[in-house]
């Protein structure tokens, strides 16, 4: 993590500013505990990541794992208590996220040259320089490293921490990630010039993505796109919206949308699963402003 992030950080239960204990260093902070003072929470930052999570302990139970590669990973006996406590107090789940997270990874690793991701930097290209810039659910960093070629700084969240250690490896001085659930409030009451969210809404209630990120523009723009695969099962989101009333909940909550995407697109975005698999979206992508 890079020592400036702290000025932007707050506690996801409170809202306080964090205080920071580095129990390593170098060019960035290794290892160490953000600290929420208010409300006694710990953060922990385990190879240059922070995992900004309002109860650890419930992000490593679904994620068993990846607690051990965590703690393996730690140099610190203080941090290594603080794994080993909060595996301790974790209550199991029956699936292991991990594995799952880091074939993800991979896949996203082998579809940088999508056709998506190009057109996606061309309309970038066409934005002014912005002070603040925030990408939900970042991945292994595609796009954020790219804006951070453009803009002043720039943060990237994302639940999973296989794709946020992809990610932390193209080091830049005005980018930084973090591992956070996409509602939670880790930069407080803070305003963004840009925010990103591409192709997330199917992790969570569009509706209240949209409300969420509403409040963090006062005047900016907003950039989301989506291909609309909301069937996940039994872990599907319970109120999907479409191509026309995404524009609609948008227009709702003050954006304009560029007349450019005010119509619905088909963009290709293509995933490569394996060598011999190739998943295949036409996703919708919108531009809007306050």
């Amino acid at each position: 993590m890079h020592e400036f992030s702290l000025d932007f950080l707050r506690c996801v239960r409170c809202g306080s500013k964090l205080e920071l204990d580095v129990f390593k260093q170098e060019t960035e902070i290794d290892e160490g505990l953000l600290q929420c003072i208010q409300c006694s929470l710990y953060f922990p930052i385990i190879k240059k990541i922070p995992i900004i999570w309002d109860d650890f302990s419930k992000y490593v139970s679904e994620r068993i794992e990846l607690g051990g590669k965590l703690f393996h990973f730690s140099s610190n006996q203080k941090m290594k208590k603080f794994i080993k406590d909060s595996l301790i107090n974790s209550k199991r789940q029956t699936s292991d996220r991990t594995s799952l997270e880091e074939r993800w990874s991979r896949i996203y690793q082998s579809s940088q040259k999508s056709k998506f991701y190009s057109i996606v930097k061309n309309e970038l290209n066409s934005f002014v320089k912005s002070k603040l810039v925030l990408e939900y659910g970042c991945s292994i960093g595609t796009i954020s490293k790219y804006l951070a070629n453009h803009n002043n700084l720039v943060f990237g969240i994302d639940r999973s921490f296989s794709a946020i250690s992809v990610a932390k490896k193209s080091q830049k001085e005005n980018l930084d990630y973090f591992v956070a659930d996409l509602m939670s409030d880790v930069f407080g009451k803070i305003k963004f010039d840009l925010i990103l969210a591409l192709n997330v809404l199917e992790l969570i209630e569009p509706q209240e993505l949209l409300e969420h990120i509403s409040k963090q523009i006062e005047h900016g723009t907003f950039v989301i796109s989506d291909p609309y695969d909301f069937d996940r099962g039994k872990s599907s989101i319970k109120k999907p919206l479409d191509d026309m009333a995404l524009r609609s909940s948008l227009s709702d909550l003050g954006f304009q949308i560029t007349n450019k995407t005010k119509k619905p697109s088909y963009l290709t975005w293509n995933l490569k699963i394996n060598p011999r698999s190739t998943l295949n979206y036409k996703v919708d992508l919108i531009i809007a402003k306050k």
